[in-house]
């Protein structure tokens, strides 16, 4: 599928207010951001952006706003700060609890080209998750040309993604997308629409519940599918494994049961661990130290629970990803936070950086593990949204995506 959406390389920015919605709902601990990858991964469209001679307005979101209260923590001024730095040029910060107020207003009438401004939080406004009508206008009113950059809030249709494109195209104006949308669209729809073969899909996580079309979608796609993390259990059940005090979802043993019916009417192959890291509690705290056994899914004691892939399991799934040409992967193997139960994960990560084959993953936890491990500088691809790349790994379309003009 690839992208058939425009891009910055399609307009000319010269001299035009250009609103670009970025990505920077970075973490942030006593003002200070402990994590800058979401601000990294935005630059080179932003510096694109202020080459070409655009007046560059950046906005996003930070965190949910729900109080007066969180209106003082969650501002976006430190971000402003740190984009200065990473830009090497200062990046005006509009301090308005309206977000377009008197203040933006001033800042981007007094622009010269090049120049960058940060709008406040988009969340300040309470109708920007309902994709209110007026603020949608009154980020319009500020820009000649809309640049969506932000995959992380792709599958929502906010105000500052898809309420400010729709007013400009009516006005006639290009709405188009930035580079980091245009990478992650290209990577995660040609895995699912265009993969080189064999293709390898990984799936974890805890629930079934939230891989239900994925898991459906995917099987269509892929040679093989393998499943770990919370989620083998209630596959493991479906085929009729005593799983002790293991995550189960008794609702979806039927659709367990039917996904492995369709894989094998589809000549698929479907990958269950063979074994389990288990403990008599899930640990508390999570990193806690904790005391850990492995058994063959066929032994698992009815007072034990499952907490990670077995190392049996691990070399299984390794072994498939050698010979794979695409990889994606979405959820841990177990619960990674824990350094006794990040062997599974660990062992998938390492298996994928080993690996020629392209490697996607596919946000959330499974980024966090990547790039904790060290792993990250190896992948093809790391996806910035979570929830956005599973509902692409589902074949929806995107409204943050959809509203940007096509080529």
């Amino acid at each position: 599928m690839g992208l058939n959406k425009k891009s910055v390389d399609d307009i000319n920015v010269s001299g035009k207010r250009v609103l670009c919605r970025c990505d920077f709902n970075v973490p942030l601990k006593d003002g200070k951001i402990t994590d800058e990858n979401r601000l990294v991964a935005a630059l080179p469209t932003i510096k694109k952006l202020i080459a070409d001679g655009g007046k560059v307005i950046l906005c996003s979101h930070l965190g949910k706003v729900k109080t007066e209260e969180d209106k003082k923590t969650k501002t976006l001024a430190p971000v402003a700060v740190r984009l200065s730095e990473l830009l090497g040029q200062e990046v005006k910060f509009a301090a308005d609890l309206e977000v377009v107020g008197a203040n933006a207003r001033a800042a981007v009438e007094a622009m010269n080209d090049g120049d960058v401004i940060l709008l406040e939080n988009t969340r300040f406004r309470a109708e920007e998750t309902k994709n209110g009508e007026a603020f949608s206008k009154d980020l319009a009113s500020l820009a000649d040309v809309f640049v969506n950059d932000a995959f992380g809030t792709a599958h929502r249709a906010h105000c500052s993604n898809v309420g400010v494109a729709e007013e400009l195209k009516a006005e006639g104006k290009p709405a188009v997308v930035g580079y980091l949308m245009q990478k992650e669209i290209d990577f995660l729809g040609n895995a699912v629409e265009n993969p080189v073969h064999p293709f390898v899909a990984i799936l974890g996580g805890a629930k079934v519940a939230d891989k239900l079309n994925v898991i459906d979608n995917l099987l269509e796609k892929c040679d093989t599918l393998i499943i770990g993390g919370g989620m083998a259990y209630t596959f493991a059940k479906a085929e009729g494994y005593e799983v002790g005090k293991s995550l189960v979802d008794d609702t979806k043993l039927d659709y367990c049961k039917e996904m492995m019916a369709k894989a094998e009417k589809l000549g698929k192959k479907i990958l269950l661990p063979i074994d389990s890291a288990t403990a008599a509690s899930f640990p508390d705290p999570i990193d806690a130290e904790i005391k850990v056994n492995n058994f063959d899914i066929d032994k698992m004691p009815a007072d034990e629970m499952g907490l990670d892939i077995g190392t049996k399991s691990a070399e299984l799934f390794a072994n498939e990803v050698k010979s794979a040409k695409t990889v994606v992967w979405n959820g841990p193997m177990g619960v990674f936070e824990n350094p006794t139960l990040a062997a599974g994960t660990l062992a998938v990560a390492k298996a994928l950086a080993d690996t020629d084959a392209t490697t996607i993953i596919g946000g959330g936890d499974s980024a966090a593990a990547v790039n904790q491990m060290g792993f990250g500088p190896k992948m093809s691809h790391i996806s910035t949204g979570g929830g956005a790349s599973l509902e692409f790994l589902e074949g929806k379309e995107l409204p943050g995506v959809a509203a940007a003009n096509d080529k």
